[in-house]
């Protein structure tokens, strides 16, 4: 416990902040929403935007895209027609599940 309270003590909230990098790689609600319904395994895009009322494909789209770029997700296109896409959380994306469980936890307090 000790170095993880370490961590959180740096003075200087700079480009190599721990607490910072997390933030810049799940930015923003639809990112951290996308996570929570790839935590559970594959899923198609049309299954991921049912989930998230309210997200447009548009948003979506971003949001999967940056995740990939973060080498969060990954992307599978099956030649069918139409195309179906999957999407799963890479191994570094799973170990985003402690920080997901966190903030639920931290939302029953609320």
């Amino acid at each position: 416990m000790a170095e993880k309270d370490s961590l959180l003590k740096n003075k200087e909230c700079n480009d190599e902040c721990p607490v910072k990098k997390t933030a810049e790689v799940i930015e923003g609600k639809w990112t951290t929403l996308v996570i929570r319904e790839l935590l559970p395994g594959k899923k198609r895009f049309s299954e991921i935007q049912r989930a998230l009322t309210g997200i447009s494909p548009k948003i979506l789209t971003s949001r999967l895209r940056l995740l990939e770029e973060r080498k969060l997700v990954t992307r599978t296109v099956y030649a069918t027609v139409p195309p179906t896409t999957e999407y799963e959380l890479t191994e570094r994306g799973m170990k985003l599940q402690g920080v997901l469980n966190a903030m639920a936890e931290f939302g029953q307090t609320l």
